[in-house]
C-alpha cells in the first residue's frame, strides 16, 4: 500500500472483498453480514482509516461545517461569542471554520468568499467596522446558504439576527452616572456607520433629555478606530473649557484608554470624573481603578446564534428572527456611590 490517505479500496484489497461492501459496512449497512462487517470495522481500524469528508459531502450536499466570521478574535468578546458557538456546534456534530476581519471590509469579502468555496452550510457573521454595503450577505442568500448576524448587525437584510439591548444598556449607564450627579456627560462613540454604536448613543441621549439635561454636541466624539482613537478623543474632551465629570464609552478599550489619559492629566477617578464603559471586558476588573461597564452576556450570544443557524440548516425554522439579549450593569470603581 502506498504513503498517504487510507482509502475504502485499501481496506477492499486487504479483505479481497469488494469496494462497494466495505463502503455499505462503514455505513452499517442492513445488508451486509455482521462477520464481514466486523473484519472490515476491525481492518478500518488497523490501517488508522478515516472518511473522506468531501467525498461524503459531496454525496450528502452537506459539510457540517459552519463559518464564522468576526471583527477582531483577540477582543475577549469576540472569542468568547466563537467559544459558545463551538460548544453548540460540537453537540450536534458540526465542524466550526473560523475568519477575522481585521476590521476590514475587503477581508470580510475575501473570508466570505474562502468560506463559501469550503461548502459551508452555513454563516455566522459579526460586520466589520468599515462594512457599509451588505450586498455580499443579499448574495449569500441568493445562494439559499443559511446566515445568521451577531453583534454587529444590519437592518438592511431580512435575515436571522442576535444582538443585545445596546439602547437599554447605555440608558442604564448614563441614568446611573446622572444619579451620582454627573451632568456633563460626554459619550466616547464608535464609527457613525457603526449600528451598535449608534444604538447606545440613542440610550445616552434618551437618559440625558429623560432627566432634563440638554445634549451638548461638543461632548459627542466618534472613534473611527475603536483602538488608535480613544486617547485622541479622550484628550480632546479634556481640554474643553468646560470639562465633563463623566464619560460614557462605546465599550470597555475606549475606556480603559480613557483612564489612562485622565491620569496623565492627573485627574481623580471617579472624584473629577467618572467613566462607564459596555463589554465587561475580563481586564475590565483588574485595572486600577476597576472599571464601571455594561456586561453583555457574549457567550450565550454565541450558543444562541449558533442554535438559530443549525435550526436553519436543518430546516427547522426558515423564518427570520431576532434575539436580542438583556445587558446588565456591573458597578466597580471608576463612579460614585448612589447618596443613601
Amino acid at each position: 500500500m502506498e504513503k498517504g490517505q487510507v482509502t475504502i479500496r485499501d481496506i477492499a484489497l486487504k479483505l479481497n472483498i469488494s469496494i462497494s461492501t466495505v463502503s455499505r459496512a462503514l455505513r452499517g449497512m442492513a445488508d451486509v453480514n455482521a462477520d464481514t462487517k466486523k473484519r472490515v470495522l476491525e481492518m478500518a481500524r488497523e490501517l488508522n482509516y478515516e472518511p473522506n469528508q468531501i467525498a461524503q459531502s459531496l454525496r450528502s450536499n452537506r459539510t457540517n461545517t459552519i463559518g464564522i466570521i468576526v471583527p477582531d478574535v483577540q477582543v475577549h468578546f469576540f472569542s468568547s461569542i466563537v467559544s459558545g458557538i463551538q460548544k453548540v456546534a460540537s453537540k450536534v456534530n458540526y465542524n466550526v471554520l473560523f475568519c477575522q476581519s481585521g476590521e476590514s471590509y475587503q477581508t470580510e469579502l475575501n473570508n466570505l468568499k474562502a468560506l463559501i468555496a469550503s461548502r459551508v452550510d452555513g454563516l455566522l457573521i459579526s460586520l466589520s467596522r468599515e462594512t457599509e454595503d451588505i450586498e455580499h450577505l443579499l448574495r449569500v442568500q441568493q445562494k439559499n446558504i443559511p446566515l445568521v448576524l451577531f453583534d454587529r448587525i444590519s437592518d438592511d437584510i431580512d435575515t436571522s439576527k442576535v444582538d443585545v439591548s445596546d439602547t437599554d444598556g447605555a440608558f442604564k449607564a448614563v441614568k446611573y452616572l446622572i444619579d451620582t450627579e454627573c451632568r456633563r456627560i460626554a459619550y466616547l462613540a464608535g464609527p457613525k456607520n457603526l449600528t451598535i454604536s449608534n444604538k447606545r448613543m440613542e440610550g445616552y441621549l434618551h437618559a440625558l433629555r429623560a432627566a432634563g439635561i440638554t445634549p451638548d454636541e461638543e461632548l459627542i466624539v466618534h472613534c473611527n478606530s475603536l483602538k488608535e482613537d480613544a486617547a485622541g478623543a479622550t484628550a480632546q474632551l479634556l481640554s474643553l473649557n468646560n470639562k465633563p465629570d463623566a464619560l460614557f464609552c462605546v465599550n470597555d478599550p475606549v475606556a480603559i484608554q480613557a483612564i489612562q489619559v485622565i491620569k496623565k492629566h492627573n485627574l481623580k477617578i471617579p472624584e473629577d470624573i467618572s467613566i462607564i464603559g459596555f463589554t465587561d471586558d475580563p481586564v475590565s476588573a483588574l485595572i486600577e481603578p476597576a472599571l464601571t461597564t455594561v456586561a453583555q452576556p457574549s457567550h450565550e450570544m454565541g450558543q444562541c446564534a449558533a442554535k438559530l443557524l443549525i435550526d436553519q440548516i436543518k430546516g427547522y425554522d426558515g423564518t427570520s428572527r431576532t434575539v436580542t439579549l438583556d445587558t446588565k450593569l456591573v458597578l466597580r470603581n471608576t463612579t460614585k456611590l448612589l447618596n443613601p
